[in-house]
């Protein structure tokens, strides 16, 4: 007997399978002056990666290859634009998350809206294989396990079919993930190799000598500790932005979304003492990056910006999707009783 579930055969009931589920130390400069003592952290930091030390995991990190095409990419961003380092380190970071991640980001929320618009089609397809499970299962006389198991495998099969058909399947989403994280350690490894002198880049202590001169502001030394925890402080804050952002727009997350939320805020709260104990240059990285992770989510709401990137549009979309994040963030945080 052969049902047809929206618009596709399913296969015979008859047909149905039942299964189961190191570096060396730059030299002293010539000239007889000695460079002052370094700090504790620096210190330690270039005595883990020291050749002499027991060689690990950070030590083979460290001196990678791609942490050394990221000394090489800001070294070359630094030479190329004459810029003083903060600004070397702020146009690095705007160049790779534009060109790297946005792509990424938006062809991530291709793949989500086109799973979206698959919903409806597969509750379809649920309902009638749970009613044709359910005549073969009297007719058999299957169990309930049975049954159950027979409903999930070739619920299984028919989804993965969709997915395959509109060439969406949510791993796809994930590809963002796996380029921007290692290339955020990779930057921030490479940084802190700038700022204590054990940077793989044929530049050591010349590097970081520049680094403690080529600050602005409240932080004039990028290889020293921001003490006034402005910097810190900020990435907190843009980070829980970008959560809260995340989390405004979803309606009705489940128990599992509703945990992950819980756990990014956590995070996002503990990477400001973190980031206290960490050289300037490295936050600097860190909340140049998030500022421009808060700007690509604004920007992916965009109605004119989605059509742009030719992202489905979905039930969900609003027209005025600004109005409706300040309308939401109001009724949240400042209008509560």
């Amino acid at each position: 007997m052969l049902c047809r579930l929206g618009g596709r055969r399913l296969r015979p009931l008859c047909a149905l399978q039942l299964g189961a589920w190191g570096p060396q130390r730059a030299p002293t400069p010539a000239g007889g002056t000695e460079r002052s003592a370094l700090p504790l952290w620096a210190v330690g930091s270039v005595s883990a990666v020291s050749p002499g030390g027991a060689g690990g995991w950070y030590e083979a990190l460290a001196t990678s290859a791609p942490v050394q095409g990221a000394e090489e990419l800001l070294l070359g961003a630094h030479t190329a634009t004459g810029l003083p380092w903060w600004g070397s380190i702020l146009l690095t970071t705007v160049a790779l998350r534009g060109s790297i991640t946005l792509p990424l980001a938006a062809y991530q929320h291709y793949i989500l809206a086109k799973v979206e618009n698959l919903q409806p089609e597969i509750k379809n397809i649920a309902r009638h294989l749970n009613q044709e499970v359910a005549i073969r299962a009297n007719q058999l006389g299957w169990s309930k396990r049975v049954a159950r198991l027979t409903y999930l495998k070739n619920m299984r099969r028919l989804v993965s079919e969709l997915y395959v058909r509109d060439n969406c399947h949510p791993f796809k989403a994930t590809v963002l993930v796996w380029i921007q994280l290692p290339m955020w350690i990779f930057m921030s490894v490479a940084l802190r190799n700038f700022s204590t002198g054990a940077a793989h880049a044929q530049a050591g202590f010349s590097v970081q000598e520049q680094l403690a001169t080529g600050g602005v502001l409240w932080f004039p030394d990028l290889t020293a500790v921001d003490s006034t925890w402005i910097l810190p402080v900020s990435l907190g804050v843009i980070n829980l932005l970008i959560v809260e952002i995340f989390a405004l727009q979803k309606i009705g997350m489940s128990r599992f979304q509703t945990y992950i939320t819980y756990f990014i805020r956590a995070v996002s709260v503990l990477m400001i003492p973190v980031a206290a104990t960490v050289p300037s240059s490295i936050v600097l990285y860190w909340l140049c990056s998030s500022c421009m992770g808060l700007s690509q989510n604004l920007l992916l709401r965009s109605p004119r910006f989605r059509q742009l990137c030719r992202i489905p549009l979905t039930k969900g979309d609003s027209d005025t999707p600004y109005k409706d994040l300040f309308a939401a963030f109001y009724s949240k945080f400042i209008s509560r009783k």
